[in-house]
């Protein structure tokens, strides 16, 4: 959505029609909000944004056949290292040499995924933050093998889509996720010791750091099956960290299918 309303050509990839024709019944959706703000006492203009913005998108179910004209890749599938793995590897066959891959990860390394492929110098990471639209960071992943040339594309294309980019090595949670993760569990971790109730620990946070939301809300706004995929995979890479370390009381909500908003039900029950 962003890239498309920035002038970029787009093309979004997906499995099926089916969850292509959502995704951009979704971003048209969102178009509109956006549009409400930016052109109020507009509305021609607007509708004008939206159209042009649609123009530039296009869908389609086939990487591999679309990828041979693109000068970007944005992978944002799901956060599995041997999925993507497979994706990368088939997508360089077919990529124009100079073409850029970026992923979106949260949680994995840069230099495994780029490992996947024949140009890692041309490889880095893309982390946007959601909701996309509305939230202007992006950290932008340089790993050993990324050129200097590559880096610069990549902070020039967050400028370019009207995003503000930091920038940091291939470190696990790269700098946003690396600071809230292990906060969010300390949180967990006070909540199962007995020291105080989640709705207190929330409450705390939002009025004595000024958080938008307490650190049991954002668990299960961000998904505690997510949260625990982080956890597990940064405590198998650290085994000794403390910070890293797994929470009996994480495990079991997800073991019970309670994974936060999206189930109805996580630390706390949503109707």
């Amino acid at each position: 959505q962003i890239a498309a309303a920035s002038g970029h050509t787009v093309v979004l990839v997906d499995q099926s029609d089916e969850i292509l024709k959502k995704s951009t019944k979704g971003i048209e959706e969102s178009l509109k909000r956006v549009t409400k703000k930016k052109f109020a006492d507009k509305p021609e203009a607007g509708a004008e944004f939206i159209e042009k913005t649609l123009k530039n998108l296009t869908t389609s179910t086939d990487a591999v056949a679309v990828v041979h004209s693109t000068d970007l890749v944005i992978e944002a599938i799901v956060e599995n290292q041997e999925v993507k793995n497979e994706l990368f590897k088939r997508l360089d066959k077919f990529a124009p040499e100079h073409t850029i891959f970026a992923s979106n990860t949260s949680s994995l390394q840069i230099t495994q995924l780029a490992n996947s492929t024949t140009r890692q110098d041309r490889f880095g990471g893309l982390h946007f933050f959601n909701p996309v639209p509305m939230m202007k960071l992006v950290e932008v992943i340089k790993t050993p093998m990324t050129s200097q040339k590559t880096f610069e594309s990549l902070m020039d294309f967050s400028k370019a889509v009207g995003k503000s980019p930091v920038s940091c090595k291939d470190t696990p949670g790269f700098i946003v996720n690396r600071l809230l993760v292990p906060y969010m569990m300390e949180a967990v971790r006070l909540f199962e010791r007995g020291d105080a109730s989640k709705e207190d620990i929330d409450v705390a946070m939002k009025l004595g750091a000024g958080y938008p939301m307490g650190p049991f809300e954002l668990l299960d706004y961000v998904g505690l099956d997510t949260s625990k995929y982080i956890i597990d995979g940064w405590h198998t890479l650290e085994p000794n960290n403390p910070l890293f370390a797994p929470s009996p009381l994480l495990d079991k909500l997800v073991e019970e299918k309670k994974l936060g908003k999206k189930t109805g039900e996580g630390f706390y029950k949503y109707k």
